[in-house]
């Protein structure tokens, strides 16, 4: 006998990447137990920060996959077929993503700094009606932000991020934005 094909649990993480880091890596361990993890990087940041080349982000995510042990962790670029010229809201991914996944089981995952402000999100009430969201805090406390200022400067950025993405970020002639 069979078993009826049960809805596959998916952990949507979306951040800006800019770049990935050991924060980032110590939420997404704490999601082993979902089927899958997808990596969303933003295409355009809510609140109009400064990021790094759209593309440029997907690659170090894409380095950041290849060199943890994570083996539940996809690099998801669909924000960037949904862009109209505005940032993409969470509602729209979302939607978005159960349509290509429609029987799944969707968590949205945030850091509690996002949680905080989650009433502010477009549709946050609908959101909660339809997903879970989980508010996941980093356990290493490295920022994109730390690593970024250290390139700046010239400063090594070792332990902070995978070792191919210390290796790429460092390089000699390497631009940030």
């Amino acid at each position: 006998m069979s078993k009826p094909d049960l809805p596959q649990k998916i952990a949507i993480f979306g951040s800006a990447f800019n770049p990935p880091t050991l924060g980032h890596l110590s939420v997404i361990e704490r999601l082993s137990h979902f089927d899958k993890v997808l990596l969303v990087p933003s295409f355009a940041h809510a609140w109009g920060k400064q990021m790094a080349d759209f593309d440029k982000r997907c690659r170090w995510v894409s380095m950041f996959i290849n060199d943890v042990s994570c083996t539940n962790v996809e690099l998801c670029t669909d924000e960037q077929a949904l862009d109209a010229g505005n940032s993409v809201t969470t509602w729209a991914l979302l939607n978005h993503l159960q349509e290509i996944y429609p029987n799944a089981e969707f968590t949205f995952v945030i850091g509690p700094d996002n949680f905080l402000k989650f009433s502010k999100f477009y549709k946050a009430e609908e959101i909660l009606s339809k997903w879970a969201v989980l508010a996941c805090p980093e356990t290493v406390p490295v920022r994109s932000t730390q690593i970024r200022e250290l390139l700046e400067k010239g400063e090594s950025i070792e332990g902070l991020t995978t070792a191919s993405l210390v290796d790429t970020l460092q390089e000699s002639d390497f631009k940030f934005l």
